[in-house]
């Protein structure tokens, strides 16, 4: 198994997976050169909802985590139920994980070490295939683990930029849409004889019983200033 390859990213991927996804990519390739007898490696996110960005350095890695994941045995699973590393010294030797073992061994990798990350409530998984048995044991040590450590900083840092974005849209469109909000309410008003607080509760529940947005709600409204809305509007009064 060799490939000169950049680490590849597999799996469904959206636009919120591509960045982590590329961080991921960046831990296995590095990971994979400052580890001496390391044939290739596999890093993923273990709690990123259904998809799970992951990235390998050769497709046939892509079929080991898969099994893993789909059988729910294996050092990832081993890994992340007991929060330290999963070493397999020699995999013709060792009989744990018995769909794991034969698809690595008919994959040519003899050994691996798979090392948990957690922080912030993210999990990360890197690991890492050797083609000889017991080469891969001061892993755990060396420096590896620091570029995991690194990486997963990165992805809780990359998580928060990200939503804060996602908050800051959220805000610039409440704030776009919050004069046709006011238009609307002073037609309800008008219409209905009523104060601000209680306008704005009939637009809400126009909004929830319509399964439609609050600002789209409004915009109908004030297009058709109030008219023909009378009866709909003084329903939803109380």
């Amino acid at each position: 198994m060799s490939d000169t390859g950049r680490p590849r990213r597999w799996g469904a991927e959206s636009a919120e997976s591509a960045l982590p996804g590329r961080r991921l990519s960046e831990l296995a390739e590095q990971a994979v050169r400052c580890t001496a007898d390391c044939c290739g490696a596999s890093s993923m996110v273990t709690d990123e909802g259904p998809e799970r960005p992951a990235a390998v350095t050769h497709p046939d890695l892509a079929a080991l985590v898969a099994v893993q994941l789909r059988s729910g045995d294996g050092p990832i699973p081993t890994a992340l139920e007991r929060g330290e590393p999963a070493r397999s010294p020699d995999l013709l030797r060792d009989e744990r994980w018995p769909e794991y073992r034969a698809l690595a061994l008919d994959s040519g990798v003899r050994s691996s070490v798979t090392l948990p990350f957690r922080r912030s409530g993210l999990t990360v998984t890197l690991s890492l295939y050797g083609f000889r048995p017991g080469t891969l044991q001061d892993v755990p040590h060396g420096p590896a683990r620091a570029l995991g450590d690194f990486a997963v900083t990165c992805l809780v840092r990359d998580r928060s930029y990200r939503a804060a974005l996602t908050e800051l849209d959220q805000l610039g469109t409440a704030l776009r849409s919050r004069p046709v909000v006011d238009q609307a309410c002073g037609i309800v008003m008008h219409v209905l004889a009523c104060d601000a607080d209680a306008a704005f509760g009939v637009l809400r529940r126009l909004s929830q019983g319509s399964n439609r947005k609050l600002s789209d709600v409004a915009s109908a409204v004030v297009e058709r200033r109030g008219r023909g809305l009378e009866r709909d509007l003084a329903a939803l009064r109380n």
